[in-house]
């Protein structure tokens, strides 16, 4: 059975930082694409950052140089620093794996960036 269990986020205010970690079982972690996406209310889920098995990166424009995602196959985690917050970045964060045709979702974990 596959899990994705988020964990990490919280409220913080303007400017700040929260760490988002994501620990994966029930697949062979190396060998999968993992990746964050979030949903704001009212809007679509859209993606935010993946790394690859081969740790390749992709960001969202909006979130490039204040987002790093990284991960650890020795741990089966991944995990996605958000600096510099902003408040339009509030939303539900997911975790996802991705392998081929064969994908995942975790349950979320939500981000609310308020003064």
């Amino acid at each position: 059975q596959v899990q994705l269990v988020e964990s990490g986020g919280g409220l913080v205010q303007p400017g700040g930082s929260l760490r988002l970690s994501c620990a994966a079982s029930g697949i062979i972690f190396s060998m999968y694409a993992m990746g964050w996406y979030r949903q704001a209310p009212g809007k679509q889920r859209e993606l935010v950052a993946t790394i690859t098995s081969g740790n390749s990166t992709y960001y969202r424009d909006s979130v490039k140089g204040r987002f790093t995602i990284s991960r650890d196959n020795a741990k089966n985690t991944v995990w996605l620093q958000m600096n510099s917050l902003k408040p339009e970045d509030t939303a539900v964060y997911y975790c996802n794996c991705r392998r081929g045709a064969s994908g995942y979702w975790g349950q979320g974990t939500q981000v609310t960036v308020s003064s």
